[in-house]
């Protein structure tokens, strides 16, 4: 067979295999992502602090690891101040490997350290609770701030 003539060939294969592959992916249900929410006890007096090592630091260390923080809030309970964020992931699988990842990186590891010395402890208890949506809820679409809500401050703020 002329090289040409089988590179025809080929081609037709593919073209014929995803013909016949496709109806059997599209009628696939993609599984929905899981979402993880994240509670931490922010230690009073400390929160300045958590927060310039979460914004500086973590952030951008969890960005390395494929992390997707939708969102991140400060909240009060009782006379506690809490930071929780909401993540979201492909897997449960996805997650445990990503946060393997995160918490064996070097450079987590020495921030952690150095904010220790500096600082003292910046926080007590950390609630995960890893979130399955429902077959019958709506799904979740994310929605970006309007610009003056944006504007107002960040953190704790208003």
């Amino acid at each position: 067979m002329a090289p040409n003539t089988l590179r025809g060939a080929i081609a037709a294969a593919v073209v014929m295999l995803a013909a016949w592959a496709a109806p059997a992916l599209a009628e696939t249900p993609a599984q929905p992502p899981i979402h993880q929410l994240r509670i931490y006890e922010v230690f009073k007096g400390k929160e300045a602090a958590f927060h310039a090592r979460f914004r500086d630091h973590a952030a951008r260390i969890t960005e390395r690891h494929d992390f997707k923080i939708l969102a991140m809030w400060e909240a009060k309970a009782g006379a506690k101040t809490e930071f929780v964020h909401l993540l979201e992931w492909p897997s449960r699988e996805v997650m445990a490997e990503r946060w393997a990842g995160f918490m064996a990186d070097k450079a987590w590891s020495d921030i952690k350290a150095k904010s220790r010395e500096e600082h003292g402890p910046l926080m007590g208890a950390i609630q995960d609770r890893t979130l399955i949506l429902t077959p019958y809820s709506p799904t979740p679409t994310p929605r970006l701030p309007e610009p003056t809500r944006a504007l107002r401050g960040g953190m704790g703020g208003s």
